[in-house]
């Protein structure tokens, strides 16, 4: 169906023109671009947690080759990724410019952000539910991508998609996406909000926890429970959204986005993970599945990993209980200790501890209580200030 508006077809005839003259200046490139015939590093090598089942695709932009591809066309139900293709279909035939009203712009920049339930609903009902996925799936040629199944057309979170066609959609919204639809997707995607809107859970995983900015992300999770298993304080979050948590058999739990400066890699890993596990332990393996793959242009964050155990354990400004929390940590999740600190000694009985981790993705201090580790003070850990 074409929907073209004067601005779009200007922005996508000089694409093309571009795109035809490095295609003549370079055939080579464009082959390279091929999945079919990128060089793939063995898939032995990136670390799949046992019992999680995985779909995976890194893709360099800069040399156009994918440097992982593991299970690439597998499809998993979206989650909240399908969010995407919601954006690009209403800002379609629209200019982002002068053309989205005050709160649609709103309800997309939460959708984006902090993946915003409602938000996306709404969206979903005012342009035609799973008609939303056929005409982005036709735009995009995406091969893996389809609506919801029948009788089950309002979750939208049901769409199926794979890693290869979630990078397919970022190298659309990259380079042939009108200027001012690509920076509002992608400026939005770059402030990834730590806390999810609708049912409070952090986000920060995978891509977020295992690289240093830049980047860019947009997250997805589903059958971890509702707003009551959120791990962030409600005074972190803008409000509650109104669309239901998707319950399944399987719960899942996807990282997709661009990595490095000039978004350089576009990564999306999709992971299912068995009956009744934890969101923390999700969070975690996904989280090693991530490190564990070659991201051209990445930077890796210092720090050394540790386990954590108990739950409700408390982020909090300083290396001392006094403070109000920043947050809370979903339970049992692996944490990157940046450095420690003495500071006021905790009883969690059999357990006294007069020691701090600082914990420089979330920006705070945790006792060394609910650190995994034998002793009061964690091996290999610089004090704070003495690095």
């Amino acid at each position: 169906m074409a929907r073209w508006s004067k601005w779009r077809l200007i922005t996508a005839l000089g694409v093309m023109t571009v795109a035809l003259i490095a295609a003549m200046l370079s055939p080579s490139a464009t082959a390279a671009a091929d999945a079919k015939s990128s060089p793939l590093r063995d898939a032995a090598t990136v670390t799949v947690p046992p019992g999680v089942t995985a779909g995976v695709a890194v893709f360099d932009r800069q040399t156009g080759t994918f440097t992982e591809q593991l299970n690439p066309t597998m499809q998993f139900r979206s989650a909240s990724l399908v969010k995407l293709l919601i954006a690009l279909d209403y800002l379609y035939n629209r200019d982002p410019a002068d053309e989205i009203p005050a709160s649609d712009r709103a309800q997309l920049n939460t959708m984006l952000r902090s993946s915003d339930d409602g938000a996306a609903s709404d969206f979903w009902v005012r342009n035609g539910g799973g008609a939303i996925v056929t005409r982005m799936s036709r735009l995009l040629k995406l091969s893996d991508t389809n609506p919801p199944p029948a009788g089950q057309e309002g979750m939208w979170g049901y769409t199926t998609m794979s890693a290869a066609d979630t990078v397919k959609i970022y190298r659309y919204v990259l380079d042939e996406a009108a200027t001012p639809v690509r920076d509002l997707i992608m400026g939005n995607l770059r402030q990834s909000t730590r806390c999810s809107t609708t049912d409070l859970f952090d986000q920060h995983f995978g891509i977020a926890g295992a690289f240093d900015r830049p980047w860019a992300v947009k997250q997805g999770w589903s059958g971890f429970g509702g707003r009551e298993n959120g791990t962030c304080r409600p005074a972190t979050s803008a409000r509650s959204g109104n669309a239901p948590t998707v319950n399944v058999t399987d719960p899942a739990l996807h990282t997709s986005g661009t990595v490095g400066a000039g978004d350089r890699s576009i990564v999306a890993v999709f992971t299912l993970h068995p009956t009744g596990t934890p969101y923390g332990k999700a969070y975690t393996d996904l989280g090693r599945l991530t490190r564990s793959l070659t991201v051209p242009g990445s930077v890796r964050p210092a720090g050394t990993w540790f386990g954590t155990w108990s739950s409700g354990v408390n982020v909090r400004p300083s290396a001392s209980t006094n403070p109000d929390a920043l947050l809370q940590l979903p339970a049992g999740v692996e944490v990157l200790v940046g450095c420690q600190k003495e500071g006021q000694t905790v009883s969690v009985p059999p357990y006294t501890n007069q020691w701090w981790a600082y914990l420089p993705q979330y920006g705070g201090y945790v006792t060394n209580i609910y650190i995994s580790s034998p002793d009061n003070q964690l091996p290999g850990v610089p004090v704070c200030g003495e690095q």
